[in-house]
């Protein structure tokens, strides 16, 4: 089974807040992977919105994103690609 794992800094003002977690969430769907975020000692399944939202992710933090799957690298890319873009959010 493919696996790939890397760390990223949420960098919008906002955090994983709702509509950040919805982009995620509707993201992570899109690939056969199980893709999953670390932040400190809590875990949540990134296709969870509420999941998400409990990781309480506020800018300036580090967040492991974790992928498993035959589109795991993909899906890895695609959701680093998310935080660096801020969530495409107007700051």
């Amino acid at each position: 089974m493919d696996f790939c794992e890397q760390t990223v800094i949420i960098e919008n003002k906002l955090g994983l807040h709702a509509r950040a977690a919805t982009k995620l969430a509707k993201l992570s769907q899109e690939f056969q992977a199980k893709i999953t975020l670390q932040l400190q000692d809590k875990t949540a399944d990134a296709d969870s919105i509420m999941g998400l939202m409990l990781l309480t992710g506020s800018q300036g933090k580090a967040v492991t994103i974790r992928a498993e799957g035959i589109e795991a690298e993909p899906a890895l890319n695609a959701i680093c690609q998310l935080f660096s873009n801020k969530f495409n959010e107007a700051e």
